[in-house]
């Protein structure tokens, strides 16, 4: 007879998942002072401080815009459109009791046209939140399975994912920007330091490695982003939970989930749905180490221990 698996408390799984997560950033700042550490040992002073002021600049600038404008930029880009009172009164009113319970201000309410169960949150703060759902997850769910899925996008507005997110998405930009700068800049700084040290085998082994974490890094710290998100998702399923006081709503909105198909929307804003709306769930179980999401079968396992 098989042991059975410890019951999980969601407030423990909230916090090791928030936990996992700052480690995980911890890394990519790791990481980041490795590539500036060899680089610095490459290049001239001047000459890195200069990658290094054009990589924050560029980094912060384009994120930020992103981050004031990240709503707008996700409601137009599945042509959402502002969900009507009169027209979707069990949505308000489950959004409403969601939000009375959790403390947070009412985001403003949209809905895309998709036959599939899914649904997004986006804001940089609980003031400037909205909620979009798919007309399919409106018409597919019964109530108790709409309240798990709003919990669980207010559950991303409570937690700020979208401004962590913002934090992690410039780290990773910063340390691609500064990859690209220096491997474009080799051939200019061997061209203007050809000899001394950097023909000695000390500074051959440092040109290599340099050249390998600049080529590494972004990739690395791209993956270690994936896996932010997914510690995400799984954080958000659990403070779901703690909002409805019950893992069987969500719990059974994905499982219906699972049998949907997959639809083509802008590939920027997939981390923001509940689901990945491009790929099945088959699809994420066997791409999981590069998913945004973590696999509905992992999720609704969790679900079952809470």
């Amino acid at each position: 007879m098989s042991k059975e698996a410890p019951r999980l408390i969601f407030y423990d799984q909230i916090a090791s998942n928030k936990r996992r997560s700052f480690f995980l950033i911890f890394i990519i700042f790791l990481i980041f002072l490795a590539l500036g550490y060899v680089i610095s040992l490459l290049s001239d002073p001047g000459l890195f401080f200069i990658i290094m002021i054009l990589a924050i600049i560029i980094s912060i600038s384009y994120i930020l815009l992103s981050y004031y404008n990240s709503h707008k930029i996700a409601l137009a880009s599945v042509n959402a459109k502002k969900a009507s009172r009169e027209e979707y009164r069990q949505y308000y009113h489950s959004v409403e009791g969601l939000t009375l319970a959790s403390g947070l201000p009412l985001p403003e309410l949209y809905t895309m046209k998709s036959d599939q169960i899914n649904a997004f949150a986006s804001g940089r703060d609980p003031q400037h939140a909205v909620i979009c759902v798919t007309t399919g997850a409106l018409e597919k769910l019964d109530k108790q399975e709409l309240e798990g899925v709003l919990a669980h996008e207010l559950s991303h507005i409570a937690n700020y994912d979208i401004r962590f997110m913002t934090l992690v998405a410039v780290m990773v930009g910063m340390i691609a920007i500064i990859s690209e700068i220096f491997l474009r800049s080799l051939w200019f700084s061997h061209r203007g330091n050809s000899g001394g040290d950097r023909d000695s085998k000390a500074g051959a082994v440092i040109m290599i490695i340099g050249i390998l974490l600049a080529i590494l890094a972004p990739i690395v710290v791209q993956l270690v982003q994936l896996s932010i998100s997914r510690k995400m998702e799984f954080t958000a399923d659990a403070t779901a939970v703690k909002f409805t006081r019950s893992p069987t709503g969500l719990k059974n909105a994905l499982k219906k989930i699972k049998n949907d198909k997959p639809i083509k929307v802008s590939g920027a804003i997939n981390p923001l749905f509940m689901n990945d709306p491009t790929k099945s769930d088959l699809q994420k179980k066997q791409s999981d180490f590069f998913s945004t999401h973590p696999s509905i079968d992992k999720r609704i396992e969790i679900l079952e221990r809470m």
